[in-house]
């Protein structure tokens, strides 16, 4: 299922708004893009952990992005890349995580959570 969204523009994170990750109170499901254009919508009452932590890939690549979150659900796995995730991991925490998506590294200097990479991956049978 490929979405198609159009491309994200500087005008785009100009108003104020971080087209990384959106929140709001009483989300029953995390909608996650994921970086090859599918949408997924993960319910929180399959949320079991995340964990927050430097990116592994920093030793071998000094431009990755610096930190990397894993956010398991009973049935898949997300994977996001990027810097500052600490409000990410906030709206987790609150269940207020609204979505999730990636924005292009140019962009990254006018946020200051920037998401660079999302991916998932299933651990049961894929959906």
């Amino acid at each position: 299922m490929n979405i198609n969204k159009k491309p994200l523009t500087e005008s785009d994170f100009r108003t104020g708004n971080n087209p990384c990750y959106t929140s709001a109170p009483n989300i029953a499901a995390l909608n996650v893009f994921a970086d090859n254009g599918d949408s997924h919508l993960l319910p929180y009452a399959q949320f079991l952990s995340s964990r927050r932590t430097s990116n592994p890939a920093l030793e071998q690549e000094p431009d990755a992005p610096p930190e990397k979150m894993l956010i398991r659900f009973a049935e898949a796995e997300v994977s996001v890349l990027g810097s500052c995730l600490a409000a990410v991991e906030s709206n987790l925490q609150q269940y207020e995580l609204k979505s999730v998506e990636s924005a292009p590294r140019r962009f990254a200097g006018l946020l200051k959570t920037h998401i660079a990479a999302v991916t998932i991956t299933y651990t049961k049978e894929d959906v």
